[in-house]
C-alpha cells in the first residue's frame, strides 16, 4: 500500500476515452465500497463525463481539451486551496500527464515502469505494482490495489436513470431477441466492411433476431450504418446519432448480444452485461477486448503481429499495435458466424 493511513480525499485522472472510463468505473467503485467514507474528484473529459456523470458519491470535473491551455489553466483554479490525500493518475497521455501537475495531491500514483510512457514518471512519485500481460482494465484494478483495496471481480453501477431506461424501452418497442451491431470504432481503418456486416445481419435475421444498428453522429458512422442497411432486403433498426450515451448504456443492456470492433460501445455492453463479439485486427484483445467476454473475440491481431514483426505478443512489447488500413478485412463472416452460434449457445440466447 502507498498509504500511510486511510485516504479521505481520493482523486481520479483518466480523461478518456469511453471504453477506458468504463474499465476504471469498476474501479472507482472497488474503492468507493473500501472506503465509503472518502470523498472521490474524478477528473474526466467532457464526452466521457455524459456517460459518467450522476454517478453516486463522486464528483466530476470536465477537463475540455478542445480549450487547450485554458482547461489547465481552469482545472488549477478549480483546485486552488485543495489538498488531496492521493491522486491516482491513470491516463499516460501527455495531455493527462500535464493535467496531474495541476492537481495538489500529497501522493500522486502512476502506472509501474514498464507502462509509464510519455514521461509519465516525471507527474507521480509512487506507482502501482508491474503485471505481466495485463487488460487495461486489469491495470486500473492495480490503482484500487495500490490504496489498499483487496482484490475483486470487476462489477459495475452505471448511473443511468428511469427516464434513460425508459427512452430506450421506446425505442426498442416491440422487439424481441435483439442483436445490436455497433460498427464503428475511432478510427475508420479499425471498422469491418459493411457489406459482412450485412451478410451476418442476414445471419442473424435468419436465427430470430431482430438488428439495431447504433453509433454516435459523426459522418462517417452515418455513412456506414447507411451503407450496411443498403445491402439489406429487411427492415433494421437504425439508431445512429438518435441516442444520448446513457441511453445508449440501456439500448445495450436490453440486447441479448453485441457486434462491435475495438470500440467503446463493446466496454459499455460489457457493464451491463451483455455478451459482445469483438472483431479485432489492429491491437491485442488480451489488452482491450472485451473484459468479460475475451473467448468470444474473432481476431487477426496476432497473424499481423507475427507477419510485421516476425515475432509474437509475448516478445514484444505489451500493446504493441499493427499498422495497415485494411487489416479488418481478413476477418472472414464465416468465423464471425461460427462465433455467433457459439455465443448463442453458450449463453442460451436461441
Amino acid at each position: 500500500m502507498v498509504l500511510s493511513s486511510t485516504p479521505k480525499d481520493i482523486c481520479i485522472l483518466r480523461l478518456s476515452a469511453i471504453g477506458d472510463v468504463c474499465h476504471a468505473v469498476s474501479a472507482v467503485q472497488a474503492i468507493q465500497r473500501h472506503y465509503p467514507e472518502a470523498k472521490i474528484t474524478w477528473v474526466v473529459g467532457k464526452i466521457e463525463a455524459m456517460l459518467l456523470q450522476d454517478m453516486p458519491g463522486v464528483e466530476f470535473v470536465i477537463f475540455d481539451k478542445k480549450q487547450g491551455k485554458a482547461a489547465f489553466k481552469q482545472l488549477k483554479e478549480t483546485f486552488k486551496g485543495r489538498q488531496f490525500d492521493v491522486l491516482l493518475h491513470m491516463q499516460v497521455a501527455l495531455r493527462a500527464n500535464l493535467a496531474a501537475r495541476c492537481i495538489p495531491a500529497k501522493v500522486k500514483v502512476g502506472f509501474d515502469w514498464h507502462r509509464a510512457k510519455e514521461g509519465h514518471f516525471l507527474f507521480t512519485n509512487k506507482r502501482i505494482a508491474a503485471e505481466k500481460s495485463a487488460h487495461v482494465l486489469e491495470g486500473f484494478r492495480g490503482f484500487a490495489k495500490a490504496i489498499g483495496v483487496p482484490h475483486y471481480e470487476p462489477t459495475w453501477q452505471m448511473p443511468v436513470s428511469d427516464n434513460d431506461k425508459n427512452v430506450s424501452a421506446e425505442l426498442l418497442s416491440g422487439l424481441e431477441d435483439v442483436l445490436v451491431i455497433s460498427p464503428a470504432a475511432s478510427k475508420e481503418e479499425r471498422n469491418w466492411l459493411p457489406e459482412r456486416y450485412a451478410e451476418t445481419a442476414k445471419y442473424a435475421k435468419q436465427k430470430g433476431f431482430n438488428v439495431v444498428i447504433t453509433g454516435g453522429p459523426t459522418d462517417m458512422e452515418r455513412q456506414l450504418a447507411a451503407e450496411i442497411i443498403s445491402y439489406l432486403d429487411f427492415e433494421v433498426l437504425n439508431l445512429v446519432g438518435k441516442t444520448t450515451l446513457k441511453q445508449l448504456v440501456c439500448v445495450l443492456e436490453q440486447a441479448k448480444l453485441v457486434i462491435a470492433p475495438d470500440t467503446g460501445p463493446a466496454h459499455m455492453a460489457v457493464t451491463m452485461g451483455t455478451p459482445v463479439i469483438g472483431l479485432y485486427a489492429h491491437s491485442n484483445p488480451a489488452r482491450t477486448g472485451p473484459y468479460l467476454y475475451q473467448d468470444y473475440v474473432v481476431e487477426v491481431y496476432h497473424k499481423n503481429l507475427q507477419a510485421q514483426f516476425k515475432k509474437s505478443a509475448e516478445q514484444l512489447p505489451w500493446g504493441t499495435r499493427v499498422k495497415g488500413k485494411t487489416l479488418m478485412s481478413q476477418i472472414n463472416v464465416a468465423d464471425v458466424k461460427a462465433m455467433f452460434d457459439r455465443v448463442c449457445e453458450e449463453q442460451n440466447l436461441i
